[in-house]
């Protein structure tokens, strides 16, 4: 009786298993190599170092926002170079009028806030349009020439030795790439440093004009009055 169970149970499941149209008989590992995946082992893999300068080690925020500011730098050094072309060239002259020991800085402008108007201001802004000339106030030393000086934007600063005191002028929101002078460098009165712009803490096209007497803040409007010629 149990050989006799035996055989009903299993003859179906083996019935069950030969009627696959009499295929070959395979083992696990064959039945599973026709739906295998390919994989690379570990020691097919090569190391690689991830750059920090490269986009592969940030996040996606920080790729957009390299982007965004490499485009932005992209765009600046192009106004410049349009800026230059256009301003800078043979039919500018290179000194201002004039052949007293102080210039004016300007030669066509309109006066704006001048000396502690609206507030902390430390000088006269001088209205005329963005790319206008700017010659140095008087003879002297660059102290400062940078493309970013904190709310001046792009400014020159200049050391001079006038009646025997110490003086020093400062010119700001020049436009980028348009300074004609270094740091350490010698000038003259009169002589072309930059064009006015509106860089920095400034909304209009301007210069914003300083003058510092033995380190002291003058009215600059006044002391060209005063001297310049």
């Amino acid at each position: 009786m149990v050989g006799g169970l035996v055989a009903t149970v299993a003859l179906p499941a083996f019935a069950a298993g030969a009627a696959k149209g009499g295929e070959e008989s395979m083992t696990l590992q064959q039945m599973a190599m026709d739906d295998a995946q390919t994989f690379v082992a570990a020691s097919d893999s090569t190391s690689a170092e991830l750059s920090r300068d490269s986009y592969s080690a940030t996040t996606s925020e920080e790729i957009e926002k390299k982007k965004a500011a490499e485009a932005a730098a992209e765009r600046a050094r192009e106004a410049a170079k349009r800026a230059s072309a256009a301003s800078v060239g043979t039919n500018i002259a290179l000194i201002s009028p004039g052949t007293g020991e102080v210039r004016w800085p300007l030669t066509n402008f309109t006066k704006g806030r001048g000396l502690w108007d609206s507030g902390y201001h430390q000088g006269v802004d001088l209205l005329t349009s963005c790319g206008t000339p700017i010659y140095a106030t008087a003879a002297g030393v660059v102290k400062v020439s940078q493309e970013s000086y904190g709310g001046y934007g792009v400014a020159v600063s200049i050391d001079h030795v006038l009646g025997g005191q110490r003086v020093n002028s400062l010119y700001g929101h020049m436009t980028y790439g348009s300074r004609q002078v270094a740091v350490g460098q010698s000038v003259e009165a009169g002589q072309l440093i930059g064009l006015v712009g509106s860089t920095g803490s400034s909304t209009a096209c301007h210069l914003h004009f300083e003058v510092h007497i033995n380190g002291s803040v003058v009215d600059p409007w006044a002391w060209l009055q005063a001297n310049a010629g």
